[in-house]
């Protein structure tokens, strides 16, 4: 019998899902197209601004719908996984979540870093507590091998 308690790394995982869907979530409906950390990376003249913002605003209203999307998406995806497979502590499903938080979360925190968003320290904590869910994940792992139902 397979054994599907919710494990702390699985409640970590469920955590990282919710915050992608609402980070999803904000980037569908609330987020602007132009925050003050775009001008100021851009470093656009309030000529510049004038001359392509109605049509930088435009594209990227349709940019970050997408990407809104895939962030929610994405959420959803370790929601069920977490629920499933993760839970039942299969090590396909803790090499696919942590390749996926790598890929998601990871490298979108990692980006705001690069370019100093103001958002850099939520987005890390973020990816922190994905990692935190994989690195759960291999000590449970350790500490109770049989619980291991493998591939």
């Amino acid at each position: 019998m397979t054994d599907t308690r919710w494990r702390p790394s699985s409640v970590l995982l469920v955590i990282s899902g919710i915050l992608l869907v609402g980070v999803g979530i904000y980037f569908l409906v609330l987020r602007p197209p132009l925050l003050p950390e775009d001008i100021r990376y851009m470093r656009l003249t309030p000529a510049e601004l004038q001359s392509i913002g109605p049509r930088l605003t435009s594209w990227l209203t349709h940019v970050f719908r997408v990407m809104g999307g895939y962030v929610a998406a994405t959420g959803v995806l370790a929601l069920a996984l977490a629920w499933t497979s993760f839970r039942d502590h299969r090590s396909v499903a803790a090499a696919g979540a942590g390749i996926a938080g790598g890929l998601s979360i990871g490298l979108m925190a990692a980006v705001n870093f690069m370019i100093h968003s103001d958002f850099k320290w939520l987005l890390l904590a973020m990816a922190l507590v994905w990692a935190a869910s994989i690195a759960t994940f291999v000590r449970e792992s350790a500490v109770a091998p049989e619980a291991r139902s493998g591939l």
